[in-house]
């Protein structure tokens, strides 16, 4: 049983991972939390049956903690993780990892250099779904992989001291925060890397200095092509986060599959690669064949995934290099919608 502490335990940490992860999950307990709002923390500690901090240096010397989550804004991230790391505790950190490349690599080498587990929140990785569709992929149901788009939007709209809505605080807006999470789940269902990026971002809506929209296409190593748009500037109801794989020899057509739940559709649509040309050929609609999976917790299975790495001695899945290459992904998109150019992702 690995004992949690929790790093901000507000917003998706309050809501999702602890009474979604580490409270039900079969192999941790939640010990302690933290966060700098003295009533807000005894709060959520008295609902949750756990000590409450106010200071981080108070619960990473909590000698009960094996284990911490951290769920701050994302320009602390770096700090945070590495003091967790000098007091030997394992660390799962939410996305997007850090702000900078070389703040990514100081994390991952002092979780190293102390012998301690680093893993990173990409959690829909988890959805049942997801990996239905990495199966289907790589068992080659879809022929030769052709296409992926992935959708993940919301209604975001200005919010004083919103730290997403802050470049110096978040890193950036809608990319950073959602499609970040896109183009994950892209490269994990076509288990393949981004290779090149091509992004234009814009405020359209939202006046506030991060991009309230932007749309990414991308080259898989494996020579498919990726779309993500990710924007804070569509009401929540009209955005269907939809996620579609293409090949040669069919289609996955999935909604509401991309975002915190466990839910979601999904229609196969497969059929022989096409030898010959037919021009003008005739489309059938509503043929699909649902693909009908068991729902999984992302939150509990992430959670689960992670302490059983702890138990096991082995690394996680989502190890903290994924956590350096989807940022690299993402400084390459954001230096693409600035300069107009297509950049090698490296």
């Amino acid at each position: 049983m690995i004992k949690w502490g929790v790093i901000g335990a507000g917003g998706i940490a309050r809501r999702r991972t602890i009474p979604e992860g580490i409270v039900p999950a079969g192999n941790s307990e939640l010990a302690a939390i933290m966060s700098r709002t003295e009533d807000v923390v005894r709060e959520i500690g008295e609902q949750f049956g756990a000590r409450a901090y106010t200071r981080e240096d108070d619960l990473l010397n909590d000698l009960d903690v094996e284990a911490v989550y951290i769920a701050t804004p994302v320009h602390v991230h770096a700090a945070q993780v590495i003091s967790a790391a000098q007091h030997k505790k394992h660390v799962l950190v939410e996305k997007p990892m850090a702000l900078t490349i070389a703040d990514c690599e100081k994390m991952i080498q002092v979780c190293r250099e102390n012998d301690v587990k680093l893993g990173v929140g990409y959690m829909m990785r988890f959805h049942a779904h997801h990996r239905k569709f990495r199966e289907m992929v790589r068992d080659g149901a879809l022929g030769t992989p052709v296409l992926g788009r992935a959708q993940l939007s919301c209604w975001y709209p200005p919010i004083e001291n919103a730290w997403r809505q802050k470049p110096q605080l978040g890193g950036g807006g809608s990319l950073i925060d959602m499609g970040s999470h896109c183009i994950d789940i892209l490269e994990f269902i076509f288990d393949s890397q981004v290779e090149k990026v091509s992004c234009f971002t814009g405020n359209i809506i939202h006046g506030y200095p991060v991009e309230d929209g932007a749309l990414m296409t991308v080259t898989f190593s494996n020579g498919a092509l990726g779309v993500v748009d990710a924007f804070f500037s569509i009401p929540d109801n009209s955005s269907k986060n939809m996620l579609e794989i293409y090949g040669s020899g069919g289609s996955i057509l999935a909604k509401g599959t991309i975002g915190q739940s466990p839910t979601g559709e999904a229609l196969a649509y497969l059929e022989k690669e096409a030898k010959e040309y037919e021009a003008q050929q005739e489309r059938k609609p509503g043929e699909g064949e649902p693909i009908e999976v068991e729902p999984i917790n992302t939150y509990k299975a992430e959670i689960e995934e992670f302490a059983d790495a702890i138990i096991g001695d082995r690394g996680p899945m989502i190890p903290g290099e994924d956590g350096l290459w989807n940022q690299k992904i993402m400084l390459a998109a954001y230096e693409s919608a600035r300069t107009g150019k297509t950049i090698k992702v490296r």
